[in-house]
């Protein structure tokens, strides 16, 4: 047993390396997954702001790619209530406008006196129209040439800017082809803060036409309609749409130069500068470091549950592996127990017919009394080689089930009394005492019933000590079973010995037991209550003795 020992410790060395491997890998996961999860919260942190942006961003981009070169449609012909219609769509589609400033323009080689001229050319504002959510009526005409007022500074600024350049670009035109993307943006465009102004895009024979108004004298020309219009915007009427609540809880609009004095360790920020006519100001995007720490603990959550999930796994395996290793070293040794003692059981009888033969075989002669002496040990001896074969045999038939029950009606008090006699026969100092109550007749195998009773009348004797051998059997009939009750006055079973006697190879270690025993009798009787559909328990105290409940289904 030595070797198989060290060999138990070995693995359950292994065992123990394995669970402490697992374990620091958990730990490393576990710390991984946290870093690897703070890392990419504060990465998207950084880089989903590009989101926010865009989805800030995206009302001023449609306005801008969309609604202004609408007034291109009506190729310079937009009067003041056309354009007053398209004021009040956009200012109530996007309330960053804040106002809007519309130039009905008028291009000839006439002489003019709000404007500007370079050589013949002449451009020049018919009427100057503002327009803003609750502008008083009267607020709403800033010019009209028809009128002696002169254009303000301030409302003149924006269309002599885009005078002077399209007059400029009208002096270096190619005007033989249409005109590029580039120049497109170039005529028609001028972007400041918080400033957009759009000129109607002029068609290539426009362009001829005002090159040869500037260039060349002719006759006074007809005046060409043109249409130019400033939108002021406010950045701080911005919606701001955040798509990502679980990363930013405060989102503002900023001017560009704009920093914080409030910035501590318990806050992160970051931010990202607007386009276009909002280019001077920038998204400010800030959360406390609880906030994102609420987020990482979120994300990590379903990690660790997964990385615990695995961990239980292997330990549960690393259980099963144990166990499996516990249960076949007690294999082992109750294998190698029954193999002793098996040999020994067989052995005694052998030894004992091997003498008994050679005393027979020496004797020149023998009397009578000697050779029915001898008779009776070889008898004996026989027999119990017998009943040991027969015992393993009828084990191995009824664990595979390759037995019939053969029924009859049994007398119950003729087979307890036959029972008892044989037994008292071998063992008059035994007491056996049977009671029999509410019940005469059993229907079931005698042969399995009578093996059932050896069993537990000889384990009754054999553990108990020579001054309390003494047994009582009580049978009764419960309901639709019949009950057998085999109380002892014997050493009793230890309490945490009785999930482990009706194990097959199993026996108590105790000086009752030193004499040998193959550790089959309550294995062999639980089998054949199994069989017969029944059960069977104990109930012991140490030095005080044990009771054997057997129940079976009862046929009159």
């Amino acid at each position: 047993m030595k070797v198989q020992k060290q060999l138990y410790r070995k693995n359950f060395s292994l065992i123990i390396t394995f669970l402490v491997l697992i374990s620091v890998s958990l730990i490393v996961g576990l710390m991984l997954a946290y870093n690897l999860t703070v890392k990419n919260v504060e990465n998207e942190f950084a880089s989903k702001k590009i989101d926010v942006l865009d989805q800030t961003i995206g009302p001023y981009n449609n306005f801008f790619q969309n609604k202004i070169p609408q007034i291109s449609f009506y190729q310079g012909f937009l009067d003041s209530g056309s354009v007053s219609k398209y004021a009040d769509t956009l200012l109530s589609d996007f309330p960053f406008i804040e106002r809007i400033v519309f130039y009905d323009t008028g291009i000839s080689n006439h002489p003019i006196m709000d404007g500007i001229r370079v050589n013949n050319f002449s451009m020049g504002p018919k009427a100057v129209y503002q327009f803003a959510l609750g502008i008083p009526k009267d607020s709403i005409v800033l010019f009209k040439n028809s009128n002696p007022n002169t254009l303000s500074l301030n409302a003149g600024d924006e269309f002599n800017k885009m005078a002077v350049k399209f007059a400029g670009f009208i002096e270096s035109a190619d005007t033989s082809s249409a005109l590029s993307g580039e120049d497109v943006f170039n005529i028609s465009y001028s972007i400041n803060s918080k400033r957009i102004t759009y000129m109607n895009i002029p068609r290539t024979e426009d362009l001829r036409i005002f090159k040869d108004l500037m260039f060349n004298d002719q006759a006074l020309s007809p005046v060409y309609e043109q249409d130019l219009i400033t939108f002021y915007l406010d950045p701080n009427k911005l919606k701001i749409r955040n798509p990502h609540p679980e990363l930013y809880k405060n989102i503002e609009i900023k001017p560009l130069v704009y920093e914080s004095l409030e910035n501590t360790p318990e806050e992160i920020s970051t931010e990202t500068p607007l386009p276009g006519a909002f280019a001077d100001y920038k998204l400010y995007l800030s959360s406390p470091r609880g906030f994102l720490t609420r987020e990482i603990n979120t994300r990590f959550l379903p990690v660790a549950i997964s990385l615990l999930s695995i961990y239980v796994v292997l330990i549960v395996i690393a259980y099963l592996i144990f166990r499996n290793l516990n249960i076949n070293s007690k294999m082992f040794k109750l294998q190698y127990d029954f193999i002793n003692n098996l040999t020994h059981e067989f052995k005694t009888p052998v030894s004992v017919i091997k003498i008994a033969g050679n005393n027979i075989r020496s004797a020149s002669q023998l009397t009578d009394k000697e050779r029915s002496h001898y008779g009776k040990i070889l008898d004996e001896e026989a027999d119990k080689l017998n009943d040991m074969m027969n015992k393993l045999l009828s084990f191995t038939q009824i664990e595979n089930r390759a037995i019939v029950l053969k029924e009859e009606q049994i007398d119950l008090e003729v087979f307890c009394q036959n029972l008892v006699d044989a037994y008292q026969i071998r063992h008059p100092n035994f007491n056996i005492h049977y009671k029999i109550d509410g019940v005469t007749k059993f229907k079931s195998d005698p042969v399995l019933l009578g093996s059932i009773f050896q069993n537990l009348i000889d384990n009754a004797f054999k553990y108990s000590s020579s001054e309390a051998k003494e047994l009582e059997i009580a049978i009764r009939k419960l309901r639709k079973n019949i009950v057998f009750r085999f109380t002892d006055k014997g050493i009793g079973i230890p309490g945490h010995e009785l999930v482990n006697i009706f194990k097959k190879f199993y026996r108590i270690q105790s000086q009752y037991n030193q004499q040998g025993s193959v550790g089959l009798g309550l294995a062999f009787c639980k089998e054949l209550v199994n069989f017969m559909n029944g059960t069977i328990t104990v109930k012991s105290k140490e030095g005080k003795g044990s009771e054997f409940r057997i129940e079976l289904p009862y046929e009159s």
